[in-house]
């Protein structure tokens, strides 16, 4: 897989930002079917960062449902892998300027 598919976008929430203040954890949206030696070469590429940890947990989708003038709508969301990057000591990313 190329370093490329790896990562595919920075989760930016509350906690999420509670996370790289006080624990300097980064949380990433991933391909599915990378690993974590994978996205720690693609985090360390592409932000020049040292990583200490990777650990990584599959969201399951869900199925949602409206009402609509048409009758019910029903579907899923699709299922996402997302990673918990631990930088090392001192070092920090700047997720909103690199896009």
């Amino acid at each position: 897989m190329k370093l490329t598919e790896v990562l595919v976008k920075p989760i930016l929430t509350e906690k999420a930002n509670k996370q790289q203040q006080k624990l300097r954890t980064y949380t990433f949206k991933v391909d599915k079917r990378a690993n974590k030696l994978e996205i720690k070469k693609a985090v360390e590429e592409f932000y020049g960062v040292k990583v200490d940890t990777v650990n990584t947990a599959v969201a399951p989708g869900k199925n949602k449902s409206k009402q609509t003038k048409a009758g019910l709508i029903q579907g899923v969301k699709p299922s996402f892998k997302k990673a918990f990057v631990t930088v090392g000591e001192g070092e920090t990313i700047d997720l909103y300027t690199n896009f």
